[in-house]
């Protein structure tokens, strides 16, 4: 998850950075906000294409998580109700 996400905040600071230096060679001057809102608005399409093999890393992980947290709560409650789960 860590690496997804420290993924897409590369993506983000690589597009802020053309966005505020490419249209510079025009003679045009973007602000560093607006410049960072426009990065964010491109990265959130992109980063869904371009990490979708990690995205789906993550996804199965936290799947993995949560089946491991179900069986724990349902053992825990058969255990509250008097069940011997062994």
């Amino acid at each position: 998850m860590a690496l997804y996400s420290l993924a897409r905040l590369a993506l983000v600071v690589v597009l802020a950075a053309a966005v505020l230096y490419v249209p510079r060679a025009f003679g045009v001057d973007i602000p560093l906000l607006v410049a960072v809102l426009f990065a964010v608005l491109i990265a959130l399409p992109v980063s869904l294409v371009v990490f979708a093999p990690l995205r789906r890393r993550v996804n199965e992980g936290i799947a993995t998580v949560d089946a491991r947290r179900r069986l724990a709560r349902e053992d825990l409650e058969g255990r509250l109700r008097g069940e011997d789960g062994r």
